[in-house]
């Protein structure tokens, strides 16, 4: 399910950092750098708002009263480098479904979002199935032939990453910066351990070897 994300985050580079973690989960973003241009959008809403409190125009307490007048059903996660504890309670009086305090790695924020997603819109998530097996992106597991397929989170996070763009050539550091994320130090040959493993538990795949490029799994 590709849900729609809105990001609103000033800081130009954290926005930009955030925006491509979450697109990687196949998530549309749409993010926004002001509270007014956000605002303009919150009669068309998203499936999840991800708000910082701290704008440069409209500040977050008063955006979200605004969204959840709007739309009080839509989700959002709330972002703050300010009193975390103050933020949080305010927050949660004000609709907010969540809150992450400043500073954060990116991938809290995902596995956060993920979460709240799954809550929310229960039955938008369905297994998917790449034949001959069975991929629960909820529960996080993998079935083949009535049997759970043992995999470790990150073989997990690189099968996912394999379905979501099947057909297409992945390079060595596209997987290393998807799965690892940006501040990942080392080298990318890990990917290649990683795919070796993916392959052996799940011999059924079909991931070429791009030989001085990366990886592909082909369509079915």
């Amino acid at each position: 399910m590709s849900f729609r994300i809105y990001l609103v985050e000033d800081d130009s580079n954290l926005n930009l950092v955030l925006t491509s973690y979450l697109e990687k989960e196949g998530w549309n973003v749409s993010s926004f750098f002001t509270g007014e241009k956000a605002r303009e959008e919150i009669s068309s809403p998203p499936d999840l708002w991800i708000l910082d409190i701290m704008l440069p125009d409209v500040d977050g307490y008063q955006l979200i009263g605004e969204i959840k007048a709007t739309s009080p059903q839509i989700p959002v996660i709330f972002i703050s480098a300010r009193d975390a504890d103050l933020d949080r309670v305010i927050g949660l009086e004000l609709g907010s479904d969540d809150y992450l305090s400043k500073p954060f790695l990116p991938r809290e924020l995902v596995i956060r979002t993920r979460k709240l997603l799954e809550r929310v819109y229960p039955n938008q998530y369905q297994p998917q199935t790449i034949p001959p097996y069975s991929i629960d992106e909820v529960s996080r597991k993998v079935i083949f032939q009535n049997k759970v397929i043992d995999l470790t989170s990150k073989e997990f996070d690189l099968l996912l990453c394999f379905t979501k763009n099947q057909g297409q050539a992945l390079t060595r550091e596209q997987l290393l910066i998807h799965i690892w994320g940006n501040d990942y130090f080392g080298t990318d040959r890990v990917v290649d351990d990683l795919v070796r493993r993916l392959r052996k538990k799940m011999s059924k795949l079909r991931i070429e070897t791009m030989y001085g490029y990366g990886y592909r799994m082909v369509k079915s």
